[in-house]
């Protein structure tokens, strides 16, 4: 029983990454997309910036449910991709509002930026979830 624990062990964390990838990415997706729709932000947003972080949200969302085989690297790397297309925006905003109303901490999505404070640049809540640090009861 123990050796095989220690056969899985490698696979496990891989899958364990997968899907905290996977998680961390769709978080990030819809977390900017409903800063879109922030009664306090909805006003800053250009109307080009607002194509661009939904246009590529869905892009995301869209790639992750055509990939479902991709492994956690993949995953992180797609959601690397966005970051950088969505960073100018939101500093500027940050810029704008002197952080204010933002989401996440320190003002900004991440704690930051998006991909700051998380591993593989994930949202709060995303990859590691709210349930980390909580012991199961089992």
């Amino acid at each position: 029983m123990v050796n095989d624990a220690e056969k899985y062990k490698a696979e496990d964390e891989l899958v364990k990454k997968k899907i905290e990838a996977k998680n961390g990415f769709e978080n990030y997706c819809f977390q900017m997309k409903n800063t879109l729709n922030d009664e306090k932000m909805k006003d800053i947003f250009t109307t080009d910036e607002k194509t661009t972080i939904e246009e590529a949200s869905k892009e995301g969302l869209q790639w992750l449910e055509g990939n479902q085989d991709a492994d956690g690297d993949a995953i992180e790397g797609k959601q690397k991709e966005l970051e950088a297309k969505f960073n100018p925006i939101m500093m500027r905003v940050y810029q704008q509002t002197g952080g204010a109303g933002m989401p996440g901490m320190g003002g900004m999505p991440g704690g930051g930026m998006p991909g700051g404070g998380m591993p593989g640049g994930g949202m709060p809540g995303g990859a590691g979830g709210p349930t980390e640090g909580v012991d199961d009861l089992d």
